[in-house]
């Protein structure tokens, strides 16, 4: 595949900007005030606290792999995550290369309890107030998208609002990115551009980050795509991962739910199984 990332932010700006001549940023700010929002679920938390970590992802598709689950349902699925043991919820909201809406967040957050992650490719303040508005919890920042002067700007903001952030790295290049202090660090194991993924690399870069000066003792590690084994968790969790941002592993089944449960259950058996590697 070329570079869909490119397109993608693209993309991205203009709907951005429909959305404002829609909605001025000034009502969503209105709104927010007026609508006294509870105070936000600490998806850091969560994760630190529990014994696997898994942030269960509703996606419908994929930009590299087409649709997923065309008909998905977040009101079905994300109370199944819940009751299956995830530790938070992520949402794509991405509708052009995804499949999903705002609609879908503001839906899981009627569902659940858990903590809930707007999973988006975020490039204005606007989606911060967005997410705060639909229930979210968390945002996503990615910093393949984002100058780092822009990342912190946006970082700042979404505190602001009440919201943690996951922050996405994929390279070396990227560590510096750490520095910025997020309350989740996430290592993607999908190149953005190609949209191969390898989870082996998540252990370089655990490896790359014991030796970056700036990254916080207490930051809380997140593993994002490709992973697909308990085992494979485990070992990540042994590398200092606290966090394993899964989706298609799940969606891909004709019950997530109780695909979830399985997966859980074989990452907390003590029974010195192999799996195949991912």
């Amino acid at each position: 595949m070329q570079d869909i990332l490119t397109d993608i932010i693209a993309h991205k700006r203009l709907e951005v900007e429909r959305m404002k001549q829609a909605i001025p940023t000034m009502e969503l700010e209105r709104r927010i005030e007026e609508k006294a929002l509870l105070p936000c679920r600490s998806m850091k938390q969560a994760l630190l606290a529990s014994p696997t970590g898994i942030i269960a992802e509703f996606k419908r598709r994929s930009p590299s792999k087409g649709w997923i689950q065309r008909e998905a349902d977040p009101s079905v699925i994300a109370p199944a995550y819940e009751q299956a043991g995830a530790s938070a919820l992520s949402v794509l909201t991405d509708e052009a290369y995804f499949g999903g809406t705002w609609a879908d967040l503001r839906t899981a957050r009627t569902c659940t309890a858990l903590p809930l992650l707007r999973k988006d490719f975020i490039i204005d303040e606007y989606q911060l107030l967005q997410a705060r508005l639909g229930g979210a919890d968390a945002v996503l920042l990615i910093a393949a998208c984002l100058p780092q002067e822009d990342c912190a700007r946006l970082l700042t903001q979404a505190h602001r609002l009440g919201l943690e952030v996951l922050l996405e790295i994929h390279s070396v290049e990227e560590l510096a990115y750490a520095a910025l202090n997020p309350d989740m660090l996430g290592v993607n194991n999908r190149h953005l551009g190609s949209f191969r993924t390898d989870v082996r690399h998540s252990f370089a870069m655990a490896k790359a980050l014991q030796n970056f000066a700036n990254t916080s003792a207490d930051l809380c590690l997140v593993s994002e795509s490709g992973i697909s084994h308990p085992e494979t968790v485990r070992r990540l969790r042994a590398e200092g991962f606290r966090g394993f941002l899964m989706g298609e592993c799940f969606m891909k089944t004709d019950a997530p739910g109780d695909t979830l449960a399985a997966f859980v259950h074989a990452i907390t058996e003590k029974d010195g199984k192999e799996e195949i590697p991912d």
